[in-house]
């Protein structure tokens, strides 16, 4: 492999010379031959820093260095600020070979686009909705500009992977081929990535009609030197109203300890709670009489704010940090950081090493630290308070992710109905009609829609004719409805995500606030809202209204979960951690403990509380009046339960994985769970249409209530593990 590099143009391997690299890494080489080949799909999965972007790009611009006219290399961002990023980094490389790059988004100059638009060349840097833009507005062009197309890139797979946005994606470039004639000779896909789960299982993910085989190439020279602490606060149950000192305060004066003077990323996961900490940072430099160095950075943020402190944090003039949601998660170049600090539990494995990553680039160590507030137990205290299953959820997620390199795996059991209907829409308005039949071919028996069948295809179809979506004309094609032609005319169209529905929380005649509705909420559920528990009496759909009155019941857990599905393998992993009274990992036959004194005593109380209630032998627990279910499966698992239970008239509440049921004793609940278990269960389409807000993704209100029904039952619950689960428990009596 070490002459690897000389297959490569000579101008290419000039610029890596120029770049004082004593050699190509072994995903750099191991990528030069199959690339070079096109004759195969490629898939890099390597870590933060890797150099997975140059793997593909120095073979890939090698193979087009001749080709003077036309778009070579198309390149797919999640991102525009990654775009924007790759523009910079390849500039030199580009400038050597006088190969054309243009960024392709909302906000790319339009310069540039002229440019491309009068001579198409060189390397076109885009994501998912401006190509979708292109190819409804301007086929013709693309069919042109992109006839001699040799490769298409993504990066950041993985946050396309198994999402509505990711199906856009994959049917936007079965489209691309279809347009430019290229279905019988695919264009070779290259995906990169850091963090994928059942890595074997992605080649089908990234072109679903396996018309090409696809080569893995993985860093198994990689070795990372990672830095891991986790600290445990205590919320004191009484604060002193002389001097307020809560567990998120003393977390913000470890973190302008921890942060100031350099340079660092701390999530907090919601935009409040981001907002709190930037807040309180920025108050602490003011009273110290330092310049502020901590700055808020998310969605809801403008435009100018978000690329003045990424510009900040690329220049490392100025110590600075950044408190975000997920918007730096993915790779965007911020320049080295210090380290990465978690405020609460992660949403997930996969997420929580993209955010390792983002430290320790260019030979560091990664730093990660992970503050944990928990409440001061008292008598009232809530078993999952006692159980202390933020910090268990949190030292399960590092286990997984240190330990086992286990990462969440892609959900191919949904059916995207919603992202279908934007694309038949899309297909319609691309072509300007189409026969049914061929628009079928193309997006669901040959594209990526594969799960979905003939039957339910017909009936999304009838449902758009019926709602002046769509029309057939007199020769059998279809074309745009009314509604049709004002949806497709919109710029919102071209982005098939969407932030999760606020809904108004009410009780009697007073607004409490607006909740987030992305998991389930069904009348009868008990809910947190501002530190209170409140029962479900009725939603509201089209005014987005949840109704609540004050439920009577125990004092509330303070973590309710992260609002985004947990695996099971997590909550497994939780369930090990508290059964061996032991979280630390074993390194070279070393157990290594990774938390501070707080957190090891936060632990030690979880586990006390875990062999008190005996929890290792029995699912099942009576506190007070209420009986709580552990399951230690994922949401789905959890959800199922918690949604037939609320169907039969118990009051339920689902927090951090945890089913609470009010009012009852153990023998109801175990009588419950021996029928539950005896009884065929309904089907996942019935306890479905229970719910009463199923419009999850952009377009579900378009689709017939069946459809709704099938799509939101796949996301939501799982059957077959929950049957599985009865038949174990009910054992146990």
């Amino acid at each position: 492999m070490r002459d690897e590099h000389e297959k490569l143009d000579i101008r290419v391997q000039r610029w890596i010379f120029q770049q004082g690299w004593s050699g190509l890494r072994e995903i750099q080489s191991l990528a030069i031959e199959p690339i070079l080949s096109a004759q195969t799909d490629v898939l890099i999965s390597a870590s933060t820093a890797a150099g997975k972007t140059e793997a593909f790009f120095l073979p890939a611009i090698s193979a087009i260095a001749g080709q003077q006219e036309g778009v070579g290399i198309l390149y797919i961002s999640p991102l525009k600020a990654l775009i924007n990023d790759q523009d910079r980094r390849f500039e030199s490389l580009s400038d050597l070979l006088d190969m054309p790059v243009t960024p392709w988004h909302g906000d790319s100059p339009q310069g540039k686009k002229n440019k491309l638009k009068t001579s198409p060349a060189g390397i076109v840097l885009i994501t998912p909705e401006s190509l979708e833009s292109l190819l409804i507005r301007d086929a013709g062009w693309v069919k042109s500009a992109f006839s001699l197309l040799r490769y298409v890139v993504i990066d950041e797979f993985h946050a396309f992977l198994g999402s509505e946005r990711g199906h856009h994606l994959l049917s936007l470039l079965h489209r691309l081929e279809h347009l430019l004639g290229r279905l019988k000779s695919p264009i070779p896909r290259v995906a990169l990535s850091a963090t994928l789960g059942e890595i074997e299982k992605v080649p089908l993910a990234l072109r679903p009609n396996q018309s090409l085989p696809c080569k893995i190439i993985r860093d198994t020279n990689a070795v990372s030197t990672l830095k891991v602490q986790i600290k445990g606060y205590v919320n004191p149950a009484q604060v002193d109203i002389e001097e307020p000192i809560d567990a998120e305060y003393k977390i913000c004066q470890d973190l302008f300890k921890f942060c100031r003077g350099g340079n660092h990323l701390v999530f907090a996961n919601s935009r409040n709670r981001t907002e709190s900490i930037a807040a309180t940072l920025s108050d602490m430099c003011d009273q110290q009489h330092v310049p502020n160095e901590f700055f808020p950075h998310h969605g809801s943020l403008s435009k100018e704010l978000r690329e003045s402190l990424e510009k900040r944090l690329q220049q490392e003039q100025y110590p600075t940090t950044a408190v975000c949601t997920m918007t730096l998660e993915l790779g965007i170049d911020i320049g080295k950081v210090n380290s990465v600090v978690q405020v609460t539990a992660p949403h997930s494995v996969s997420s929580l090493r993209q955010r390792m990553g983002r430290s320790g680039r260019r030979g560091g160590a990664s730093i990660l630290r992970m503050l944990i507030a928990e409440d001061e137990l008292t008598k009232d205290s809530n078993p999952i308070d006692k159980l202390r299953l933020e910090l268990i959820q949190s030292l399960a997620m590092i286990r997984l992710l240190i330990s086992s390199k286990w990462y969440e795996p892609a959900d191919t059991s949904l059916y995207h109905f919603s992202t279908l209907l934007h694309q038949m829409l899309a297909v319609i308005a691309q072509w300007g009609g189409i026969r049914a039949d061929q628009l079928y071919n193309l997006l669901c028996k040959e594209g990526p829609f594969q799960n979905v069948s003939a039957a339910n295809y017909k009936a999304i179809l009838l449902h758009m004719g019926g709602s002046e979506l769509i029309t057939q004309l007199g020769s059998g094609e279809l074309v745009l409805g009314v509604l049709g032609e004002r949806i497709t005319g919109h710029y919102s169209f071209y982005t098939v995500f969407k932030t999760p529905e606020e809904f108004r929380i009410v009780s009697g005649t007073k607004t409490l606030g607006t909740l987030p509705v992305d998991s389930l909420v069904l009348v009868g559920q008990h809910i947190i809202f501002g530190g209170k528990r409140w029962i479900v009496k009725d939603i509201d759909s089209e005014k987005r209204t949840i109704y609540v009155e004050r439920a009577k019941g125990g004092k509330p857990p303070k973590f309710g979960g992260s609002g985004m599905s947990v695996h099971d393998v997590v909550r497994q992993e939780m369930f090990k951690i508290l059964s061996d009274g032991d979280y630390r990992i074993d390194v070279a036959g070393q157990k290594i403990d990774f938390a501070d004194a707080n957190a090891r005593e936060l632990f030690r109380e979880g586990v006390a509380f875990f062999n008190e209630a005996e929890l290792r032998q029995n699912s099942l627990l009576q506190h007070g009046n209420d009986v709580y279910i552990f399951t230690w499966h994922g949401d789905k698992v959890v959800n199922t339960i918690a949604t037939l239970l609320i169907k039969n008239g118990y009051e339920t509440g689902v927090y951090a994985g945890a089913i609470e049921v009010s009012n009852t004793c153990l023998s109801n609940i175990k009588s419950e769970l021996q029928s539950l278990k005896d009884l065929e269960l309904p089907s996942a389409e019935e306890l479905a249409n229970f719910v009463f807000e199923k419009r999850v993704e952009k377009f579900d209100e378009y689709l017939p209530p069946k459809a709704l029904q099938l799509a939101y039952s796949a996301r939501t619950f799982d059957l077959d593990s929950t049957k599985n689960w009865l038949i174990s428990t009910v054992s146990q009596y």
